[in-house]
């Protein structure tokens, strides 16, 4: 028997509702029409930019296939299957911009090794006048060797910058911070929390299943490198105005 997974999230990161509603009102006041998702998953922040601009159309690029297919059955079912596109496949060096906002939430890694890089591809895929929304990792606190070393394999402090750096990057590459945020300590537990639960109650109901030992050992890992970085690492969303050009 396959473990169910992730049934009770409805964003693949630390979002609330809260903080999702305020931010399709914040990226949707300056009227978009088009909408570029970059390693978009299951598109659910862009369907709702979506519900909020009608005259806008969306496309979604991921490499997930399952997420994808959520992804459109999701428009299916809200009645925007006619103005969103899922299409599987790589970010790096898209042609599908530039758009008039652009959604890179925790995907910066699909369009560039380092962050400088993604963040001028983020600038090159938004039209003058759009806005981007970055969810980015930064350090809260520099992580000592120890934590490092119960994260995720060949953790770095170098992995991530802090949240001054990140602006300070974003600002080199040709943007203003309309908006700083940083996800609070409920989000995260809210998220990784239900990323496991299905697997936690599975594990519970069935012990012995042929899967549990190897699900439970995944199940383990997992909880405890995100216990090692709860409150180390942060996840900020920054909504960027692209500088006109000179």
């Amino acid at each position: 028997m396959t473990p169910p997974h992730r049934t009770r999230l409805t964003f693949h990161g630390p979002l609330s509702e809260a903080r999702a509603d305020a931010l399709v009102q914040r990226l949707t006041r300056h009227r978009p029409t088009t909408v570029l998702d970059i390693g978009c998953g299951s598109g659910e922040l862009m369907l709702r930019v979506l519900a909020t601009a009608p005259e806008a159309t969306g496309t979604g690029i991921d490499l997930d296939s399952d997420d994808l297919a959520r992804g459109r059955k999701a428009a299916a079912d809200r009645g925007l299957a006619s103005r969103a596109r899922f299409l599987q496949e790589s970010a790096s060096g898209t042609t599908r911009g530039p758009a008039d906002l652009v959604l890179c939430v925790g995907s910066s890694q699909a369009l560039g090794d380092r962050l400088p890089e993604a963040l001028g591809e983020l600038r090159r895929l938004v039209t003058g006048h759009g806005r981007v929304l970055l969810g980015e990792g930064f350090w809260q606190r520099a992580p000592t060797p120890d934590e490092l070393s119960r994260m995720w394999p060949d953790a770095a402090a170098t992995d991530h910058p802090d949240l001054a750096t990140l602006i300070g990057l974003a600002i080199d590459a040709g943007f203003r911070p309309e908006w700083t945020e940083t996800a609070s300590l409920d989000e995260w537990e809210q998220f990784e929390s239900g990323y496991l639960a299905d697997t936690e109650v599975w594990l519970a109901e069935y012990p012995d299943d042929p899967l549990a030992a190897q699900t439970r050992e995944r199940a383990d890992r997992h909880r405890a490198r995100w216990l090692t970085y709860r409150g180390v690492l942060g996840l900020a969303y920054l909504t960027l105005v692209p500088v006109a050009a000179r």
